[in-house]
């Protein structure tokens, strides 16, 4: 499959976008195109999750690598020719590429066979917000198709056009997402002594949350606390009886994750009930995602490859991790593992409705695919052996 093929696929992919558990005519594109290559080809894991798994020599090393396959409910606005013909969605995040680079890295390992073991690809539903990952692995994922180390790669837009970028140990943040109630007593605006104000308390939660980070967590652990909702009211002579928060909670391990949750659900409580209201709290009403952390032998692998093929050192390493959530840190969780980024060059921001993914990456991103295949099937990195038990979610 050369370049003009890829495109074409992703040209039809981004036209033709699926939102979360939906991918079924995406899921049977890449079924097909398996199946053609000749890898075994298991579906309806996770609903409309496709593992293509391709198997030569005598290793029984496995390598896993995985792309995510679904869009987001954006209304998209780059008026490209093959901008996206289903009305408030689009592939905002790249997703229709990072399917179309794993087709790509597909057909190479089919032609080549230049390893030693077993590859299983994984195209992964629903990565958006409800966890097609957790899905997958609670139906046995690591189980029926065991991996002694499975990746993940992710445009970034930005960074020079196919540039990795790369870090062992925390990689994305845990996103904790809490929603609040906060209830005082109605009434008229000329008599505001005889009501309990929730704006006047919620607006004081808002500035009361930015001094957590400031103050509750050590400034080298990276944290973000963002209040991205604030409701209430309707007219300006009404103290309303509710005020509505949502906020969004980025951490990037496990202590400071408890820290916030701990400093967070006390200061709603405390602060609300200064101002004679009460706080009604729900913390994570839905899936929350934990922080993800590349296995250092695992990320050194990815970055020494980058170098050998003539990246600059000081432009693939990482300061830091990514503050965005990634539902592959359930995968990181059990196996061991790398998530690492490839720039998109300049392109509008993930999850904007301009963004488009950049096609020479359908170039590059299936040669470091294959490279890495070969590189891990072919080193000394040490079996797990446990990397079936590890798998039990």
């Amino acid at each position: 499959m050369n370049a003009p093929d890829l495109i074409a696929i992703r040209h039809d992919l981004h036209m033709h976008p699926e939102l979360q558990f939906e991918e079924f005519r995406t899921s049977k594109i890449v079924a097909e195109e398996l199946s053609r290559l000749g890898f075994k080809v298991t579906t309806g894991i996770a609903g409309t999750g496709v593992i293509g798994t391709l198997s030569n020599g005598a290793s029984r090393r496995a390598i896993g690598l995985r792309a995510d396959m679904d869009a987001l409910p954006i209304h998209e606005t780059t008026n490209l020719p093959y901008a996206s013909k289903s009305p408030g969605k689009m592939h905002a995040c790249g997703h229709d590429g990072h399917t179309a680079m794993l087709l790509g890295a597909a057909r190479r390992l089919a032609e080549t066979k230049n390893f030693d073991g077993t590859v299983h690809l994984i195209f992964q539903p629903a990565e958006e917000d409800i966890s097609g990952a957790k899905r997958m692995i609670e139906e046995g994922l690591f189980q029926r198709f065991p991996c002694d180390a499975v990746f993940a790669m992710h445009n970034l837009p930005g960074d020079e056009t196919g540039q990795i970028t790369v870090r062992g140990g925390a990689i994305t943040a845990a996103v904790d997402i809490v929603e609040v109630t906060v209830r005082g007593i109605g009434g008229h605006g000329a008599i505001p002594h005889k009501a309990a104000d929730p704006i006047v308390a919620a607006s004081g939660i808002v500035l009361a949350l930015q001094t957590i980070v400031a103050r509750n967590v050590n400034p080298l652990d990276p944290a973000v606390v963002t209040v991205g909702a604030f409701n209430s009211g309707n007219l300006a002579t009404i103290i309303p009886g509710e005020a509505f928060l949502k906020i969004g909670v980025r951490s990037c391990t496990n202590d400071v994750r408890k820290l916030l949750r701990r400093r967070i659900e006390s200061l709603l409580n405390e602060q609300a009930k200064s101002y004679g209201c009460a706080a009604d709290i729900s913390y994570n009403p839905g899936i929350s995602y934990p922080p993800g952390c590349n296995t250092p032998e695992h990320a050194k692998l990815v970055r020494d490859l980058a170098i050998e093929q003539g990246q600059d050192p000081a432009r693939i390493d990482l300061r830091g991790p990514f503050m965005f959530s990634e539902d592959f840190a359930f995968m990181q969780e059990v196996v061991p593992s790398c998530f690492f980024g490839i720039g998109n060059g300049e392109s509008a921001n993930l999850h904007d409705s301009s963004y488009n993914f950049n096609d020479e990456l359908l170039v590059h991103g299936p040669t470091f695919w294959a490279k890495l295949v070969e590189r891990f099937l072919s080193s000394a990195m040490l079996v797990s052996p446990a990397r079936i038990e590890r798998a039990t979610y």
